[in-house]
């Protein structure tokens, strides 16, 4: 085994690990250490929310702007997707929403996990993008993160008794048929013990461990089986579900405009000149800043027009009339939810990166 031979990050040891590769660990080593302020019954607090849900999850939404509109080279490639989608998008909610607002949640419920389990896969790709493995290697790759995902998300349809939800109440479809929970259960452990033999093997033969990789997998299955099943509370779901998804893709956004940035001044590349405010060497404070003004004011006009849950935090929007006619709502929610609706979509276009490119723009 090489130990030290030089691993596949996408920045650095250090910036990997600690933005992109050790957030679930984290996240259970505050579960541990506060065990009071974690406790599954506690509902979250205004300052949590604002934590994870503002801070973090809303603000990665708003951080694909710099990988799509704000991405000079990538708009004009994909002009016709990038403008298509957020119509398509909006006409689309409004239909569902206009036919049954619990429609049109439970849809975007699905998008949102179909989104956030291929991130994972997304993450496990690159990071053996360099890797000579066999076709059955690379689909045991596979078959370690969709059992890590799914095996949760079945979970939490068929055992019908946990205590939070993924949007609002009712989103996703219970079915209520624990006799499947132990068959489920055994296909997934013995999927991950494959995996752990492969990687066993892989190891053996090439001397190598792929680090990251490893990490990827491991901190996916920890994440989603101890805030899915292992335990049952608001918090503690919201905190592996949201930190362990939005803190890596806030990170990947920003390695990547710096790798670009970085070509741009050896090439004859051009840069729009958001990217060359954004992520030049004093641009992180800026790109941090603009995705939590945006998400302050997208959730700001929710709570004003339509929540109604955190008028302190959102003084400035108080004056609003609370919308209640369905009619309006099924315009305003759906437009309320494009930028997240349109994250989901066109993440499935941007990160198409082959196993031997290193991130390149």
């Amino acid at each position: 085994m090489k130990p030290n031979s030089k691993q596949p990050w996408l920045h650095s040891a250090v910036v990997d690990f600690i933005f992109i590769l050790s957030p679930p660990f984290l996240c259970l080593l505050a579960i541990m250490a506060f065990p009071d302020f974690f406790q599954e019954s506690r509902e979250m607090s205004v300052a949590a929310w604002v934590v994870l849900v503002l801070l973090i999850d809303v603000s990665h939404v708003y951080s694909t702007l710099f990988r799509t509109y704000f991405d000079k080279a990538t708009f004009q490639k994909q002009k016709q997707l990038m403008l298509a989608v957020p119509l398509l998008s909006w006409g689309i909610g409004m239909l569902l929403y206009s036919l049954d607002d619990m429609l049109f949640w439970r849809l975007l419920a699905y998008l949102a996990v179909y989104h956030f389990i291929r991130q994972q896969y997304g993450f496990m790709k690159l990071y053996a993008r360099k890797e000579q493995q066999t076709l059955w290697e690379r689909r045991l790759d596979m078959a370690a993160i969709y059992a890590a995902t799914l095996f949760p998300i079945l979970y939490w349809h068929l055992e019908g008794k946990r205590l939070f939800n993924w949007f609002v109440a009712g989103d996703f479809i219970k079915v209520s048929y624990p006799e499947l929970l132990p068959l489920l259960f055994g296909s997934y452990v013995v999927v991950l013990a494959a995996y752990l033999l492969k990687e066993a093997r892989f190891i053996y033969r090439t001397k190598k461990v792929n680090l990251p990789r490893n990490l990827v997998i491991v901190g996916t299955a920890l994440s989603w089986y101890l805030g899915i099943v292992h335990y049952n509370g608001d918090l503690i779901y919201t905190t592996f579900n949201v930190v362990s998804h939005g803190i890596p893709y806030l990170a990947l956004v920003w390695i990547y405009g710096r790798k670009k940035q970085q070509r741009a001044l050896n090439s004859t590349n051009t840069l729009s000149k958001v990217e060359k405010l954004v992520f030049r060497n004093t641009g992180l404070v800026l790109f941090l800043g603009l995705v939590v003004v945006l998400a302050y004011l997208e959730e700001g006009l929710w709570d004003g027009l339509v929540w109604r849950e955190h008028r302190l935090v959102f003084s400035l929007f108080t004056g609003l009339p609370q919308v209640q006619d369905k009619m309006l709502l099924a315009v305003l929610v759906p437009l309320l939810a494009l930028p997240q609706i349109t994250h989901y979509v066109l993440d499935g276009f941007i990160w198409k990166v082959s196993k031997d490119e290193h991130l390149k723009p």
